[in-house]
């Protein structure tokens, strides 16, 4: 079928009290991966890219792999662009059929955040594309962009209802304690202020930085009102260490096809699991 827009995904899944898992992939076999798990399961999904994926891949790249991935399986696939904050590459990314975008201003004071938010909003809106924004800063490394524990900011429930007035975003990402890669120690989310800020805002609750949250924080903040659920440094974890695997039971391989291979299954068995813990298998229509 053809390439899905992630609000309606995430809209049954709010509806339902469950989440969709959002994969951030960075080639062919992390884009099986996904497709394929999630096929499995009859679960919708969404694939995500950042920027340093498109220097790296290619947004002709990736957007024409993620297509034909949408015609060979029979469930609904998202293309989303993440924590982008570039306009230009917004509308590359629009123009490659990505379904969705989120552009990243949360860097920037709040009125100059609104207006680079709002041209997007108005750009994508236009041509029936989702836009995700950010209010409040997810500590950790994304990309290149280091935040560390002093420049995060927890989201200010008011601000965020005034943050989806003034822009137009359609799902907002919210900082509640999470934190981009993977945590020293156990974190320890915010609850009662995404409880306050789900029932002040009437756009459905994204949720970065999920790798390494532990699943029953992740259960509560599905049933307290996130939707969507990003996952990223859980999938390199495995396939990187498939591929070390690969290589120290047999040092001389040098076919692809085989270390590739098993980083591609531990990827897969991954997805499958944060699948499983969102709740959206089956949701597949």
């Amino acid at each position: 079928m053809p390439l899905v827009s992630s609000l309606a995904l995430i809209k049954k899944a709010r509806a339902e009290k469950k989440a969709i898992a959002a994969f951030n992939i960075h080639n062919l076999e992390t884009i099986q991966a996904v497709v394929e798990g999630a096929s499995e399961l009859r679960a919708p999904v969404i694939i995500q890219t950042t920027p340093g994926t498109l220097k790296h891949a290619g947004v002709e790249y990736i957007g024409a792999i993620v297509r034909k991935a949408s015609e060979l399986y029979d469930i609904p696939i998202a293309l989303h662009m993440d924590h982008c904050p570039s306009y230009d590459t917004i509308v590359a990314c629009i123009r490659n059929q990505y379904t969705s975008v989120m552009i990243d201003g949360a860097h920037l004071p709040y009125k100059d955040n609104v207006r680079l938010v709002s041209s997007v909003v108005k750009m994508a809106h236009a041509v029936g594309v989702q836009v995700e924004g950010e209010i409040g800063r997810i500590s950790g490394v994304e990309d290149d962009l280091f935040i560390n524990e002093a420049e995060a900011a927890y989201t200010i429930p008011e601000e965020a209802v005034e943050f989806v007035k003034d822009t137009g975003v359609d799902t907002l990402a919210i900082a509640i304690g999470t934190a981009h890669g993977m945590y020293k120690g156990e974190p320890k989310l915010d609850f009662e202020r995404l409880s306050t800020i789900n029932e002040l805002v009437d756009v459905p609750l994204v949720l970065h930085g999920a790798s390494g949250v532990p699943d029953e924080s992740v259960r509560e903040a599905i049933a307290r009102g996130i939707a969507k659920v990003n996952i990223a440094t859980e999938l390199k974890n495995p396939m990187a260490d498939a591929i070390k695997s690969a290589f120290a039971q047999n040092p001389e391989e040098n076919d692809p096809r085989k270390y590739m291979g098993a980083a591609k299954a531990a990827v897969k068995e991954m997805v499958r699991n944060k699948i499983l813990l969102c709740g959206c298998d089956g949701l597949a229509i």
